[in-house]
Parts: C-alpha cells; structure tokens; sequence
C-alpha cells in the first residue's frame, strides 16, 4: 500500500513544478479578422499561439449589450472563474470607460461577463471542431486543453489588447 502513495505523492510533485515552469505572459493579443490570439513575454517573443471563435457578430467592435461582439480596444484580466458554464474562463475588463460613455451617449447597456474560456461544460469533446464558426456571445473560445495552458500562464492584471 504504501508504493502507491509514493508514486501518487510524486507525480503530485512533479506536475505542480511542471506548471511552475510555465513562463508567465505578460500581454494577450488577438486579432478578430484572423481568428488568432498570442501570449507575449516581456519582451514581445510569442510564447504561443491559439486559433479561436469569437461572438456570432465578429465585425466591429462591441457597441451594447445582446450585440454578440467581441469588444476592440484595451483591457485586462480581471478575474477567473473554475465554475463557469465553460471549461475555466479568464474575465475581460469589458466594458471601459470609453465603452460605458459610448453606450450611455446611446442610451443602451454596453453589456459586459466577456471572457477567454474553453467549450461548454460536458461538450470539451468537441475539441478543435468549435472554430467551424463563430459561436460565443462576445467571448473568445477555445479548446479545454487550451484555456488550462492560457489559465496557468495568465496571471490576473495582464493587459489584452483585441485588434479588428
């Protein structure tokens, strides 16, 4: 009995140095028109690379709430949620300052709950076959195995920078 307690303590041990190992991103830049999102270091090296799904109305920047855009512009990771509807997701800044006065100028809610997360909860089966179209209501999807690499490189407070 006690060699499985051995191996199970030592492969707790080696992934959790595995995940400390994982550089760290310090900015996120998407780019809607080409379905793309990269992970930055300091110095702007490509730590990785992500093809992903976007709202159902990708053109344009996010103007108000029910739009299903995903926003344009600058922002951070505000939060994280391991109890999401999907498979972890990262929260956006969504709406900024800019994005709340252009909205109330236009007397509508500019909307907001924007995040990178993986597929709906039970459906991680699906896998890469999600980018056959835009699906989310203005998030920034990918696969499950993607968002828990995005999850543990990510730390709270990185800017996001999404590009048309």
């Amino acid at each position: 009995m006690i060699r499985p307690v051995i191996i199970l303590l030592l492969f707790l041990v080696a992934t959790t140095a595995i995940a400390d190992e994982q550089p760290k991103a310090a900015k996120i830049m998407v780019y809607k028109s080409e379905r793309k999102m990269v992970l930055l270091d300091t110095k702007s090296k490509v730590l990785r690379a992500y093809k992903i799904a976007l709202g159902d109305k990708p053109k344009g920047p996010k103007t108000q709430e029910g739009d299903e855009k995903t926003p344009e512009g600058i922002y951070t990771i505000s939060g994280r949620n391991q109890a999401s509807r999907y498979h972890l997701s990262l929260r956006i800044s969504y709406p900024n300052a800019r994005d709340v006065a252009q909205a109330k100028s236009r007397g509508v809610s500019p909307g907001g709950d924007i995040m990178i997360h993986g597929l709906p909860n039970g459906q991680g089966w699906i896998g890469a076959a999600h980018l056959a179209h835009d699906w989310t209501d203005g998030c920034i999807a990918v696969t499950n195995m993607e968002i828990e690499e995005i999850w543990n490189m990510v730390p709270d407070g990185t800017p996001i920078e999404i590009r048309p």
